[in-house]
């Protein structure tokens, strides 16, 4: 197996594997949005598996600095979070691998912007 082959199937399943947390947390999302009542158990359920998830992530960059599966996670898990300022370092470190990937650059771009608003405040 060539490089090259190795290095689209990992792609492949990276974009498969991002594609399928996105969908997965977008359906939890839903399903939370249709309940007409949140317990706070659930909503503490939730921050404790955000947190879980978060050290996860970061086991893996620990080992793996440069990991973009695990970048995009711990950004898409410290925005769940609401911790915008958290989700910065991933953030440049994913438009730095990838500098033509303008969906990072806008994101980065809205995320500082959110840092720098409530800095003010």
């Amino acid at each position: 197996m060539s490089r090259k082959s190795f290095q689209k199937i990992v792609t492949i399943v990276s974009i498969i594997s991002l594609f399928g947390s996105t969908a997965y947390g977008a359906i939890g999302a839903i399903n939370n949005a249709i309940k007409p009542t949140e317990n706070t158990n659930t909503a503490a359920s939730l921050e404790s598996q955000l947190q879980t998830q978060e050290r996860g992530y970061k086991m893996v960059l620990q080992r793996e600095p440069e990991n973009q599966v695990a970048l995009k996670g711990l950004v898409e898990v410290r925005l769940q979070m609401k911790n915008a300022k958290g989700a910065v370092e991933p953030l440049e470190k994913l438009v730095k691998l990838n500098p033509s990937q303008q969906e990072y650059k806008m994101l980065l771009a809205q995320v500082k912007k959110q840092v720098g608003k409530s800095d003010r405040f």
